[in-house]
């Protein structure tokens, strides 16, 4: 799988805007977990590695 952020910004947004329109056809949800759940497992089925840490990663400091 290729992790989501070795994608290019243009990828991750055609990815982001293709999402959207499947979320439209989906319930509503407030829960963060449910929408990066539901995210990550739409992404996995195009072979794309994602979690919660690629919304707000750790930064390292060097």
């Amino acid at each position: 799988m290729t992790p989501w952020s070795d994608l290019a910004a243009d990828e991750q947004l055609k990815l982001r805007v293709d999402y959207q329109a499947h979320l439209d056809s989906l319930p509503p949800t407030c829960s963060l977990d449910d929408k990066v759940t539901a995210f990550a497992k739409w992404l996995a089925e195009r072979d794309i590695a994602f979690s919660i840490e690629d919304i707000s990663p750790k930064k390292t400091h060097n």
